[in-house]
């Protein structure tokens, strides 16, 4: 092969490579307090809401030591912050604004759960868990009531109660799912825990 192809096949592997966008990196994160530490300096130095950071860790007084493990939110990407505004499109199409919030929060409860993914590509794409990724529809932009849900459901991490999981029963029938603890239920979707 001449030095010429050659460069020319570097240079088309480097276009390729930098054409596509990264996959998710958005994970469920945890920070570990350090000496004279407050929840209030960790969510400053992180760009977070205190509020928020307790909420997350159940802390009524705000009080941390050095050594405890903190939860923080999810902070999206761009690509992924896109991709839960089209799940949620696509998944809570007909549904009300509500009923967004608490899809975007499902995917945003699993990403922090143990038993899921810890990213939101990775939660989205797990198995058969969501219709809209079988059927296509994902792919399908999202209106601004799906977006401005998601950006809810980010700024609600820590407040919601939990729920990793929600289905419609007049469309599927799972007697895992009916044994499961509900949290509420929104329009025709029953979300649980």
């Amino acid at each position: 092969m001449s030095q010429k192809m050659w460069m020319v096949g570097i240079a088309a592997i480097c276009v390729l490579a930098f054409s596509f966008p990264m996959q998710s990196s958005a994970h469920a994160k945890t920070h570990t307090v350090k000496e004279g530490e407050s929840i209030y300096s960790i969510a400053e130095q992180l760009g977070l809401s205190a509020d928020q950071v307790q909420a997350m860790n159940n802390k009524s007084n705000g009080e941390v030591f050095p050594g405890e493990e903190l939860k923080l939110p999810v902070v999206p990407t761009d690509g992924e912050q896109d991709l839960l505004n089209r799940l949620v499109e696509a998944e809570a199409k007909g549904e009300s604004y509500a009923g967004k919030v608490a899809v975007a929060t499902v995917v945003l409860n699993r990403v922090e759960s143990d038993r899921f993914p810890d990213s939101i590509h990775g939660v989205i794409h797990d198995g058969y868990q969501f219709s809209p990724v079988l059927n296509g529809s994902i792919n399908e932009p999202a209106g601004q009531e799906s977006k401005d849900a998601v950006e809810e459901a980010l700024d609600y991490q820590g407040y919601d109660q939990d729920s990793i999981f929600f289905y419609n029963p007049d469309k599927a029938d799972s007697s895992y799912l009916s044994s499961q603890e509900v949290t509420t239920v929104i329009g025709n979707h029953v979300f649980l825990r």
